[in-house]
């Protein structure tokens, strides 16, 4: 069983940033970041391979949005820059089943228990 911590959310102002941070146990395979927003659907925000070495980001967070993974802390990190009010959701840390950044969330494995990011305008 793996478990997944997130912490680093919280309110804060449009164009501001924020860091989110997720502690797996153990931190094995790809990982990557969904949000979801009050009555959407869980949406896809970017991911990273097992070694670090590939990353995959939403169209509408390149640019501002920085996946990150130390694998010796067994830690995963988003840097969010340049936040939007429309950046307002929760946060899901998940693990696939591979090593491949390119997964979607058909292919999670193992989701965090989410972290809330609020921007406001």
């Amino acid at each position: 069983q793996v478990q997944l911590v997130e912490s680093g959310g919280g309110l804060v102002q449009a164009g501001g940033s924020l860091r989110l941070s997720c502690k797996a146990s153990p931190l094995n395979y790809a990982m990557g970041w969904f949000r979801q927003a009050p009555e959407k659907e869980r949406e896809f925000v970017a991911s990273i391979s097992t070694n670090g070495g590939v990353t995959k980001y939403a169209e509408f967070v390149k640019g501002r949005f920085t996946i990150s993974r130390d694998n010796f802390k067994n830690m995963i990190y988003l840097q969010m820059d340049s936040l939007k009010p429309e950046d307002t959701a929760s946060y899901y840390c998940a693990q696939s089943y591979g090593d491949s950044a390119y997964f979607s969330r058909e292919l999670v494995r193992y989701w965090g228990q989410g972290t809330q990011v609020t921007v406001s305008s």
